[in-house]
């Protein structure tokens, strides 16, 4: 698949027709399963905090506690999608694509130091789609 079309077209869906809440292009799919070789199952919270902005976190699963007050979006590469309530409310609307750019990864991030780093771009949810998501 291109990547500008992964990124410009339509909301992705699951073998059910269900939209995704967060999905990944081929690039990135390729640099998690290079992540995953390396370090082991890995996990991402999508950062709202203020060292790293928005930055989506790639973690070794059992270095990342996740909370209840997160939410688990769904799966890209295997590896489980969270982000917190309070910023789901935010991002609800939305599908999250996450892709890989050059530059450097979050500073706590497993993409750090390897001159790629993870991005999350989005495309907004139409009103059918978000009639059929689920709530997580």
């Amino acid at each position: 698949m291109d990547e500008d079309a992964a990124i410009a077209g339509a909301v992705l869906t699951d073998a059910d027709g269900l939209p995704l809440r967060v999905t990944a292009t081929p690039a990135a799919l390729a640099f998690i399963a290079e992540l995953t070789e390396r370090h082991g199952p890995v996990l991402f919270h999508q950062s709202g905090g203020c060292c790293d902005g928005s930055a989506p976190m790639c973690w070794p699963r059992g270095e990342f506690q996740v909370g209840e007050s997160d939410v688990r979006l769904g799966e890209i590469g295997g590896a489980p999608f969270h982000m917190s309530r309070s910023q789901f409310e935010y991002w609800k609307h939305t599908q999250l694509i996450i892709d890989v750019i050059p530059g450097m990864g979050g500073m706590f991030s497993l993409d750090n130091g390897t001159g790629r780093r993870f991005l999350t771009r989005s495309r907004l949810f139409g009103d059918a789609d978000l009639a059929r998501l689920p709530t997580p």
